[in-house]
This record gives C-alpha cells, structure tokens and sequence, in this order.
C-alpha cells in the first residue's frame, strides 16, 4: 500500500468520518487490485460489503430482496456507475446537498473553436488519455491536472466539456455552494472528501472558479481558515493520482491565485479571446442552421476584436432570431449590426 494512501486512511480513522472511512477502504482495494493482489483485493471487498450488509439489515425483519431491473435500466445504470456512486459518498452531513452534479453526456457542448496553437494542446491532453495504457507501459503519465485560465467567457468551461466529450468520461462539476461551510474545518473536510471520491471513480472533476480555493496566502486579509483550505488544496492536488481520470481546475482571477498551486498541475493553458480567424468561424458556426445574405466579414469581425467567445456567439444568435422574428429569409448585415450594438451596450453597462 502506497504510503499517502495509509496516511489518508489513518486520518479517516483519527477523525472517526464513517463516509471517509468508507471512502478510503474502497481506495485501498483498488490500489491492491491495481497492484496485481487479485485474490487479497477480492477478500478485502468481501470484508467490506459484509461489514455494510450488518451495519444496514434492520435488525428485526429481514429487508426486502430488490426487483429484477429491466435490461433498459441496466444499461442506464452502467452508464452513469461514477456519477451514482459520487452522488451519495460527496454531501453534505447535515442538509444531505450533493457536493457535486453530473453533466449528462448529451448536454456536453464540444463544439469548439480555437486557435491552432491551443487546439493543439487540447488534442495533446485528449489524445494522452486514449494512450495512458501504452505511456504507462513505458513509465509515462498521461497529463492528469490541467489548469485553464483567462477572461470570462473564452471557453474555459466549455474546454472541459469537450475534454470530457472526446475522453467519453463523466463531467463532474464541484459545487461550491454546498461544499464551502461556515463551520470551522469543515470545508477542508469537504474537499478532501469529494477528491477521494473521485480518485475511485473514473470521471472528469471540474472545479470552475479554483481560485476560491487558491487564493494567496500571503494576502494578510485572509483569515486562517480561508489559508487552511488552500493548504488542504495543495495537498489534495499532491496526492490525486488516478489511473483512469483527469482534474481540470479554471480560473479568471490568477493574479489572486497562491504560488504553489501553479506547479501542481500537469498542463497549465491559457484559453484566450478569439483573434479575426477564430471569431470569423465562431460567427459562421453559430449561423449554419439559418440563411445568410449579404455580410460584409470583414468589417464584422473588425467590430468584435477583444470580444469574447460566449459574446460572439450571444450576437450570432441575437442576429438569426431578429431575421426569425422579423421572418425574413436571411441574415443580413443589418441583423448582425443590432445585434453587435445590443449585446456590447449590455456589456458596457
């Protein structure tokens, strides 16, 4: 057993967390399974499920044996095995809120356009990942901790989902709203219970907006529990070494983000606004359902240097439903021009 692993499952132990207990027990089967000790991981889990039979049989009456599932709802529940079993393990104890929700597969957006240079990048994560087994055959990890980070709107979120898309793994969102807690150590606590969760469970772990985790330690304004946390962070990202996941982490706000936390990651790119090519095919995507007339490009996209993706795409569609409305037959230069004057005086107030 991998010694980061037993000082986990010993700190489970000290702080008497049930969940977490359970949590870790899980891990070091893995790591055993993973480690070739078949035949002592298959003990081990038999120990474990007899262990939870007993702590849930009511002791009076037996409980009732559960309905023979249909072939549809087998399948369902073998296409989402990771976002069930993070579902219970990661809430939160006392109002019982989830500390992560699950994308479905079919509302990941991965339709993406980027620049030739971070395209590439993007492919070079996605294409590691396909290859883990042959990399790790020779030694090798694949990219498994990625940092985004830029402007609001560029696609940092929408990087994820394509990761997620292209890799076929569960999206898993963090959220902060139920994780973060008024009560000392508890949010440290959380944390630490939604990594070890997803270290067993084959996903995607996106945590958008990092920098309420991260946040410099040397800003003298922060209290101790807010340096606590980051510490804890710093940790998690140190230890999080999964076989058949990644970690991607985005941010707005690097300037606020602590030092330390720049190394942890594998990757670290900028997802930057759009330059004139990419905000042409942005346009251009995002119109291929509807007719176009005439549309001076040119001075279009001239209008919509240092705009950012989301808003781009927000004028494009402004522009298709003007046409939609006013039933004309085609976009025209017109539509896009309102729809460029709404959107950026929106922006700017």
């Amino acid at each position: 057993m991998k010694g980061d692993v037993l000082k986990r499952l010993f700190r489970a132990v000290a702080s008497d967390d049930s969940q977490a207990i359970q949590s870790m027990l899980s891990i070091v089967i893995a790591e055993e399974r993973k480690l070739g000790h078949i035949k002592l991981a298959e003990q081990l889990d038999a120990i474990l499920q007899k262990s939870t039979r007993l702590a849930n049989a009511e002791p009076l009456s037996p409980a009732p044996q559960p309905k023979q599932a249909s072939a549809t709802s087998q399948r369902s529940a073998l296409s989402s095995t990771a976002a069930q079993t993070l579902q219970p393990l990661s809430s939160h104890r006392r109002f019982n809120h989830s500390f992560v929700v699950t994308v479905p597969h079919d509302h990941l957006r991965h339709h993406m356009v980027l620049s030739d240079a971070v395209e590439e990048r993007f492919c070079r994560i996605e294409r590691e990942y396909v290859a883990r087994d042959r990399l790790a055959h020779y030694g090798l990890k694949y990219r498994q901790k990625i940092l985004l980070y830029g402007s609001p709107g560029c696609g940092k979120t929408m990087g994820a989902e394509r990761i997620a898309w292209n890799t076929g793994l569960p999206l898993v969102k963090v959220r902060f709203d139920a994780m973060v807690s008024s009560y000392l150590g508890e949010t440290a606590t959380n944390l630490r219970e939604v990594f070890e969760t997803a270290a067993v469970n084959p996903c995607l772990l996106f945590i958008d907006e990092c920098d309420a985790l991260a946040k410099s330690r040397e800003d003298a304004q922060e209290v101790g529990e807010i340096k606590r946390v980051v510490n804890t962070f710093l940790q998690l990202l140190d230890e999080y070494e999964v076989s058949n996941g990644l970690l991607i982490a985005a941010t707005n706000l690097t300037k606020f983000l602590d030092e330390a936390v720049w190394r942890r990651f594998d990757d670290v790119i900028e997802v930057p606004k759009p330059e004139r090519p990419e905000i042409r095919a942005i346009l251009k995507q995002t119109l291929a359902s509807v007719e176009v007339g005439s549309v001076d490009w040119d001075a279009t996209v001239q209008k919509l240097v240092g705009v950012s993706a989301a808003q781009i795409v927000k004028i494009a569609q402004n522009a298709a439903k003007r046409a939609i409305l006013d039933r004309e037959d085609l976009v025209i230069q017109e539509h896009l021009e309102d729809a460029i004057q709404d959107v950026l005086i929106s922006h700017a107030g």
